[in-house]
């Protein structure tokens, strides 16, 4: 039991030691001299310090090099007892904590030994690791650039398969289409005039439109063959032949044609009369295909009313000159030209709002009812209005003489343009509205310098016959007529001007 408490004392007197290494090994400041310091100090007793000269003398060389002060040893005490009783006991304690010191620095040397050993050979592998995962991602690398060039090139072989495959399918397209036209065209060179062993495509109402392109296609190809025919040489009876079998073919498709464009005009009439837009604008698309559509604009053009109808034409003229038999004033003329120009326009401007929901090319149509309207409508009026006078009968002074016509030409060409650009702000295509206008009084304008000479010398010998009546009853009044004479010459001259082609005169 005594040895065991030895032993318990032991490791507690062991356990501080063994943390104190702990702690210093593990901070790389342990020191032997620190830790046996530490220990003895614990175990020594405490000897009160002199405070002599002597020993302050040698108190620098007194302190151990743990931070202990060395106790100086007393000789008459030495004989007493030992100084150190645990001295025997701490020896073996240390003997035994080197021992296991050692054995725990070789063992920790071994594990330190063992572990770099470990750690080099995980390096190496690691690397090798490394080094062969680089090699394969170059390989995965040049991989992907090789696959990436054979699906640019399949890329560019599909391409071009797609643009064969496409080229193929419309020369296929066009190769079909070809024989159907040749079976067709097969069909129209049978007998001249016999359109009756046609195919039910030509007859059938409900496949107008593709029974147009078709027919029209058909006429292109023959006409285009006999014309290529027309140049060559005939140098075999085959040639010929076929020559004269499609100028037959020619000929019945152009009946066809003509039967099927009035067929169609009569339906375009038809609903025009019961204003179905929609079938008029049908009906317009497929006539576009015969000679660009201008049979049917010019027939719709010249179906208007305003164009046909007696009762327009007469009440123009009685808008603007008045009853028969009625004394024709330039004032007068003036608000009737103005009042029959508005109606024109608004005329125009329904019939444009029609135009552009039927027709495909509404602008030619604007252009064919502009210029129907000038030259049929505004041209007829004008007609009626500017009769040239005579130059070698002039009409009297009393009905106006030259001096009326040169005022309503002035006034009617005045309204006329400003109806022309009425009708260029409405619309009316690539038509040259004034220009037209221009040559309506292009007549006129030429010969307006003679009858403007004409009428000044009218108004001349007017206001001198005037005058001379005045002398004359003057003179037989009050004797003077030498000097009132003489005055009304004068006069005369004051109230007659010349302004270029205007006259200015007063009545």
């Amino acid at each position: 039991m005594g040895q065991r408490k030895t032993e318990i004392q032991n490791l507690n007197l062991l356990t501080p030691f063994l943390l104190f290494l702990i702690q210093r090994t593990s901070r790389g400041d342990f020191s032997f001299d620190g830790l046996f310091g530490n220990l003895v100090n614990e175990l020594l007793p405490s000897f009160p310090e002199e405070e002599d000269d002597s020993s302050e003398a040698h108190a620098g060389n007194d302190i151990l090099p743990n931070g202990t002060a060395r106790i100086p040893y007393d000789a008459s005490k030495s004989a007493q007892g030992p100084l150190f009783p645990e001295v025997d006991a701490l020896l073996s304690l240390f003997k035994d904590s080197c021992r296991e010191l050692v054995d725990l620095q070789q063992q920790i040397d071994g594990k330190l030994y063992n572990l770099k050993k470990e750690v080099s050979i995980q390096d190496s592998k690691h690397r090798k690791t490394l080094a062969e995962l680089e090699k394969g991602v170059d390989g995965l690398f040049d991989s992907f650039a090789r696959l990436d060039s054979r699906i640019s090139s399949v890329a560019q072989t599909a391409a071009k398969i797609g643009d064969h495959l496409q080229s193929a399918d419309a020369q296929r397209e066009t190769a079909s289409q070809t024989i159907e036209l040749i079976k067709y065209l097969m069909e129209f060179n049978g007998s001249p005039g016999d359109l009756m062993e046609l195919s039910a495509l030509f007859s059938d109402d409900s496949r107008v439109a593709e029974a147009a392109s078709i027919a029209q296609k058909l006429r292109s190809f023959a006409e285009e063959d006999i014309g290529r025919q027309g140049i060559a040489v005939p140098s075999v009876v085959e040639n010929a032949t076929a020559s004269r079998g499609l100028e037959v073919a020619v000929a019945n498709l152009q009946d066809y044609c003509n039967e099927l464009e009035n067929r169609l005009l009569s339906r375009f009439d038809a609903a025009s009369q019961r204003r179905e837009l929609s079938t008029m604008s049908e009906c317009a698309k497929i006539l576009s295909q015969f000679n660009r559509g201008t049979s049917a604009m010019q027939h719709y053009v010249a179906t208007r009313p305003m164009f046909i109808d007696l009762e327009v034409m007469n009440a123009d003229t009685r808008l603007v000159l008045g009853d028969p038999g009625s004394q024709v004033s330039p004032s007068n003329v003036a608000r009737g030209l103005s009042s029959l120009y508005r109606e024109i326009i608004d005329t125009v401007r329904k019939e444009a709002a029609t135009i552009m929901a039927v027709f495909p090319s509404p602008n030619d149509v604007m252009a064919i009812l502009v210029q129907r309207v000038l030259e049929q409508r505004v041209t007829g009026l004008l007609d009626k209005l500017l009769v040239k006078p005579s130059l070698v009968n002039l009409a009297p002074m009393e009905e106006g003489g030259l001096l009326l016509y040169l005022r309503m030409l002035a006034v009617a060409y005045e309204k006329t343009q400003e109806l022309a650009r009425d009708l260029r702000a409405v619309g009316c295509g690539d038509l040259d509205v004034e220009g037209l206008t221009e040559a309506l009084f292009l007549a006129h304008k030429d010969e307006y310098p003679e009858h403007e000479q004409a009428s000044l010398g009218q108004l001349y010998h007017a206001k001198m016959e005037e005058m001379r009546a005045e002398n004359q009853q003057l003179s037989e009044s009050s004797g003077t007529i030498g000097r009132s004479k003489g005055a009304s010459v004068a006069s005369s001259h004051q109230q007659i001007c010349y302004c270029g082609y205007r006259v200015c005169a007063l009545e």
